[in-house]
């Protein structure tokens, strides 16, 4: 529910804490003072997935873990440039975006079960954040609370949601390894220049163990930082275009799913950073020979009561055939599938959310181009990987870009696919032609402000992330699609936005 901003109070974090946070706290604390740190970052992840947050010294960061740490709301407020979308100082500001008005503070909340110590920054530990009202409520725009609150609605009916990850992405080697040649105070702007950078491995040769051992210094510094870090990484792969590469976690639950996936980004582009390498999950990096890359999302809902995956089934349905989803699905994950086709257009954006990402939606390339499901089929939207009685049955979302904000992403998911189980749709059979010509009701939007439009227009997406979360989002992402509409050079403008800060 909405609350004016004029209700807001001056307090300290005030909201209920139990007794196990209060012994979680006390447990970070002593890591704290045990470990010999000297810094503590308190990070949150922001709209776009990126971290943001302050570091403070040792006996403020003891002091923080139970006062929490103020941070200023426009940081809530920015695009891909880091401007405010909104006027925070002019008048109504406060009836258009509740809580949120000229440039208040809100209060960063530890997680004292997200702490780290950073393997590549000395005497530095690390713990996520969420924040809230200084009077302790949740913040309505905060991405994070939006995947509770989905997997809340997921809760209600006895499941849960289990993600696996797969990332592709691209590290290339700075050519000036100490500066990177994007701090020259001559060419400061906002925002400032990318980096000068050559390729790690030549690409088109997928998979090739001569193109790894050309890249293992790279990949070493990646799954030496993942692994200190406790991430559940499982490979490392050389992908098929120019310098671009690929990682694969083990499933867990979402949530933590999602929080690691804010954590690996950040953490690979600063340790490779101070190793003389540039890694970018943006989608299509600017150069003429590169391959798009894809944030493959694996999901399957399992059984809050005994763990069962909710999707697979033990025997296929009488009478189907594997172009049935339900001779490998469940019923309720024939129609969690049904629900994923139904609203993919409305769910595009929190899957694709940059202007750049719209590019790699062609025919051909390993990425999708129509709203369909197929068998195990790598050109369609929605890949169903699994058989009768295989219980990592599961679904993978193809749709996504690496750069896409986790919460949202996996958020848009349950929305989607709870629709599909409460109103028991059916999907189509699946398609072993995804880049046949679709209709036009079948093509994936193909540019942000379209698929702005499409979130929008989805009942289902504006019930389940709220319509003041809706309205927020779509005025955030308008002014990113507003500034690469009037760029005279697009591809400079997604140099600048992206590849030096993605």
């Amino acid at each position: 529910m909405a609350r004016g901003a004029g209700h807001r109070t001056h307090t300290r974090l005030s909201h209920t804490v139990n007794d196990s946070s209060h012994d979680a706290l006390a447990r970070c604390a002593r890591l704290i003072e045990s470990s010999g740190l000297e810094l503590v970052r308190f990070v949150w992840c922001d709209t776009h997935g990126q971290t943001r947050g302050k570091t403070l010294t040792r006996s403020a960061a003891l002091q923080a873990l139970r006062k929490g740490v103020g941070m200023v709301s426009t940081l809530m407020l920015k695009d891909t440039s880091d401007r405010t979308a909104f006027r925070v100082f002019e008048p109504g500001i406060r009836d258009q975006l509740p809580g949120l008005a000229c440039a208040n503070n809100v209060v960063l909340e530890p997680l004292p079960e997200t702490f780290r110590i950073l393997p590549w920054a000395d005497k530095t530990g690390w713990i996520q954040c969420q924040p809230r009202f200084v009077d302790g409520d949740t913040v309505p725009y905060d991405t994070r609370a939006q995947l509770q609150r989905a997997l809340g609605l997921l809760a209600e009916r006895g499941l849960g949601m289990v993600c696996g990850l797969e990332i592709e992405f691209h590290v290339y080697r700075l050519r000036d390894a100490a500066h990177g040649s994007d701090t020259d105070p001559a060419q400061a702007a906002w925002p400032g220049p990318a980096p000068e950078v050559s390729l790690i491995h030549p690409g088109y040769h997928l998979l090739s163990e001569l193109w790894f051992d050309r890249a293992e210094e790279p990949m070493r510094i990646v799954q030496h930082t993942a692994q200190a870090l406790g991430l559940p990484l499982s490979s490392l792969e050389i992908e098929l275009g120019p310098s671009q590469v690929e990682a694969v976690f083990d499933a867990t639950d979402a949530l933590t799913a999602a929080d690691n996936m804010v954590l690996f980004r950040s953490a690979v582009q600063q340790a490779l950073r101070r190793a003389g390498y540039h890694a970018t999950f943006m989608c299509r990096p600017p150069f003429e020979q590169i391959m798009s890359s894809g944030w493959h999302l694996h999901q399957s809902l399992v059984s809050l009561h005994d763990g069962r995956n909710a999707l697979a089934r033990e025997a296929s349905a009488p009478g189907s055939d594997p172009h049935d989803a339900h001779h490998v699905l469940s019923d309720l994950g024939a129609h969690y599938l049904a629900g994923l086709l139904a609203h993919a257009k409305g769910m595009t954006v929190m899957c694709t959310p940059t202007a750049n990402g719209f590019g790699r939606f062609r025919p051909n390339a390993l990425a999708p181009q129509s709203i369909l499901w197929g068998l195990d089929n790598r050109g369609a939207m929605l890949r169903v990987i699994g058989a009768p009685g295989d219980a990592a049955t599961r679904i993978e979302n193809r749709l996504g870009e690496p750069a896409a904000n986790p919460y949202l992403y996996m958020a848009a998911q349950i929305h989607a696919g709870l629709s599909g189980i409460d109103a028991a749709l059916e999907p189509p059979p699946a398609s072993e032609s995804p880049y046949a010509e679709p209709p036009p009701e079948a093509r994936i939007p193909n540019r942000l402000g379209d698929a702005l439009q499409a979130l929008g227009d989805d009942a289902a997406m504006v019930a389940g992330f709220g319509e003041t979360f809706v309205r927020y989002y779509q005025r955030i992402k308008a002014a990113e699609q507003q500034r690469f509409d009037d760029a005279e050079d697009k591809t400079e403008f997604q140099r600048r936005e992206y590849f030096g800060r993605i």
